[in-house]
This record gives structure tokens, C-alpha cells and sequence, in this order.
């Protein structure tokens, strides 16, 4: 059989369809990295399947959370037992792993899942198939995703916005620490340096070396509501937080129903696909009810050492319908409050217009958080950062 030259046959679609491939599993990938994976699978040649996988994830994998994803594709997609030395020359109408399905991340089996049929005689020509895709996700599609509720959101349109939400960055503010470094301007003489500078010069230090405070990242807690009313919010948010939080050196994360979850352990994991999974076997009260005093408690009483020198910013998310005694959510939130340093209250709720927190359990967060942010569109996750500082800096 003969293949032909890859600069003519399918190298480049075959490359263009699994790069799609990829951009549907969540994978930021746009035609100039496509075009760059072309050159660089002719630069590398096709002799070697490994060579041209660590190739084509050089090029097409900017984010650490994505490579596995990118391996398992490219396992998938690329699969010719009988022209294993030519494995981009041609490729198979369908793709079998080596991976059992229930094994496969959820974004590679999104990425292969077969799309639905429509019947034949309404089947589009093929310039309106070109047309329909290229316009797939034109930017008022996007913009209409992004001021979507997501809790209105159908299957399909709710895989995109996780797609979206794993991308926004959550830069937030830094402090002065305790802790100082050596540096040109500052308020404390750095002796040690001087006392070098004085035997360096023969009694006469040129320059007084100075001590800076150091800037860090404050403590963040992140208390997340599980409960049936937040169900269509609590995963995208956990999606959100694993990968807007990823470089924070101090973040512990909590998800409360009926009880609390520690989920500190599933966030230590690179892949937002795996801390998803591995969230979902820790939450035992999922879609249950909302007792948020007596999580408070169980927070005071086995993890209060999270909370360092009153300095942890503590986000929480929920809607504030709580099933517990106002008087014991009071008395929690009175001793979080004491022991951070900023206490803000992430509410899907101000969707609504004129939304007021009435609620038993609302009226207390209310009372005592310092400020109250929507986080119900990809909109407002977006202004959060923003959002977060101008509030940090008003108190």
C-alpha cells in the first residue's frame, strides 16, 4: 500500500480533526497551535509513535491539567495495530482505547461520545455542515453562555461552561507577611549585609542593604454548599476554584450539607478531572439538606488550626437556605468571624433582581460577612478577582 508524501495525504487533516478532538475535551487549542503540530510532526517524522506524541503534546498542551487528557486522546485517536510505524497516515473511522470507558477521564469521554443523528432527508448541505460549525462558538454564542444561569443551562450547554469556568483566572490580592527578604528599600537595616559591605570596603559600606517585608498570598478557606438547591452550581464551582487556586501555597477547601467534608486532600490533585472524581466518592450528603451551623461546628472543633493568626480570607458559597437554628449559625459565624481576616459570601441568588436575604440562615451570613458577590454566570466568576480586591481594600 502506498501511503503517498504526508505533506500532501491526511497528515494535516488528520492532525486538524484530532486537534478539534481536543478543543472539545477542554483543551485550549486554536489553529495556529494546529498548524505548528503539522510542522512539527514532519520535523520529528513518523517512524516513532512515541516521538510524535511528545511532539504533538510539546505544542499542543500549554496547561499541566490537560496533558493526561492529551495522552489518552492521542492513545485513542491514533490506534492502527497494523501500520503502527505510520500511525498518522491514516486514521479509523472509530477510536478504541486502551483504557476501559468507565476508566477514561469525563473530558475525553465527552470528546469521543458520538454526536446524535439527524435523519437523512434533513441532513444540510455540506457548505450549511461548514458554515454551522465554524459558527458554533462565534462570540455571541459565547456571550450568551457566559451570561447564562447555570442553573438554566441544558447537558451540552453545561460541559461548555465547565470548559469555560476551568480557564478564568482568580488572581487574588496579596499581603505584606511577616516573614522578610533582603532588598534596596525598606524600613530595617539588613545588618548581616551591612557588616559584609563594611569588611568588603575596609570599614566603609558603600550601600546599607535594607529588609522588605515579604508579599504572600493570605490563607484562603473555601466553604462550599452541596445541598439539592446548589447541585447545579457546587460542581462547576469546584471546577472553578481547583483551577483558578492551583498556584495558592495555602488554600483548604470544605464542602458542607448535613455535614462537613474535608476536600483539602482531592484539591492536592493536578488533574481537575481527577478532584472531581475523587470529590464526588468523599461527599457522602450530596444533594441532601443544608445544616450550616452545625458544619460550622464540626470546622471549629477539628480544624481550627487552618485558620492562621486571623489572617485567612474565608469564601463561602451557598444560598443561605438553611435547615438549622439561627441562634447556632450566629454563634459559629460570630467565632469565623473573629478568627479571619475577611469573611465574603458568594450568593447564586443575586440573579434574581431585588433579591433580599430573608431566609433564616441568609440573614445571618448576611449580618456577618463583609461583602456578598453573585457566582451564578461565567459573567460574574469572571469579576470575582476584581471584585474580591476592591472589597479587601474598602475594609
Amino acid at each position: 500500500m502506498n501511503l503517498g508524501d504526508a505533506r500532501s495525504g491526511k497528515l494535516a487533516l488528520n492532525i486538524a480533526a484530532f486537534g478539534r478532538t481536543l478543543r472539545h475535551a477542554g483543551v485550549q487549542v486554536d489553529s495556529a497551535r494546529i498548524a505548528l503540530a503539522h510542522d512539527a510532526a514532519l520535523l520529528v517524522g513518523l517512524a516513532s509513535k512515541a516521538d510524535v506524541s511528545a511532539a504533538l503534546e510539546a505544542v499542543l498542551v500549554s496547561r499541566e491539567q490537560d496533558r493526561m487528557v492529551f495522552r489518552e486522546l492521542f492513545d485513542v485517536y491514533f490506534k492502527d495495530p497494523n501500520m503502527a510505524n505510520k500511525l498518522l497516515a491514516q486514521m479509523l473511522p472509530s477510536a478504541e482505547g486502551k483504557a476501559e470507558p468507565s476508566k477514561r477521564r469525563p473530558r475525553v469521554r465527552e470528546a469521543l461520545s458520538p454526536r446524535k443523528q439527524t435523519p437523512l432527508q434533513a441532513l444540510p448541505s455540506k457548505e450549511e455542515q461548514k458554515i454551522e460549525f465554524d459558527a458554533a462558538m462565534t462570540s455571541s454564542a459565547l456571550q450568551r453562555l457566559r451570561h447564562a444561569d447555570f442553573n438554566q443551562l441544558s447537558t451540552a450547554e453545561y460541559r461548555l461552561v465547565e470548559g469555560l469556568v476551568r480557564s478564568i483566572a482568580l488572581p487574588l490580592p496579596r499581603f505584606d507577611g511577616r516573614r522578610t527578604r533582603k532588598a534596596h528599600r525598606g524600613q530595617r537595616l539588613h545588618w548581616s549585609g551591612v557588616m559584609r559591605q563594611t569588611v568588603r570596603f575596609d570599614g566603609d559600606a558603600a550601600v546599607l542593604p535594607r529588609r522588605q517585608r515579604r508579599s504572600e498570598f493570605a490563607p484562603l478557606v473555601f466553604l462550599i454548599d452541596v445541598s439539592g438547591s446548589m447541585e447545579r452550581y457546587s460542581r462547576l464551582l469546584l471546577a472553578f476554584m481547583h483551577a483558578a487556586t492551583r498556584r495558592h501555597p495555602r488554600r483548604d477547601v470544605f464542602a458542607f450539607g448535613t455535614r462537613l467534608t474535608d476536600l483539602t486532600p482531592c484539591f492536592k490533585l493536578a488533574d481537575t478531572d481527577d478532584m472531581l472524581v475523587q470529590a464526588g466518592i468523599a461527599i457522602e450528603d450530596f444533594a441532601g439538606g443544608t445544616c450550616l451551623g452545625d458544619s460550622l461546628a464540626e470546622l471549629r472543633q477539628h480544624h481550627a488550626r487552618r485558620f492562621v493568626g486571623g489572617r485567612t480570607v474565608v469564601l463561602v458559597v451557598s444560598d443561605g437556605l438553611d435547615t438549622g437554628e439561627p441562634a447556632a449559625l450566629a454563634q459559629e459565624l460570630g467565632w469565623l468571624k473573629r478568627h479571619c481576616r475577611q469573611l465574603f459570601w458568594l450568593n447564586p441568588l443575586l440573579r434574581f433582581d431585588g433579591y433580599a436575604p430573608l431566609a433564616r440562615g441568609a440573614e445571618q451570613l448576611h449580618k456577618h460577612a463583609d461583602g456578598m458577590l453573585a457566582v451564578h454566570n461565567v459573567s460574574h466568576l469572571q469579576q470575582l478577582a476584581a471584585s474580591l480586591s476592591a472589597l479587601m481594600k474598602s475594609r
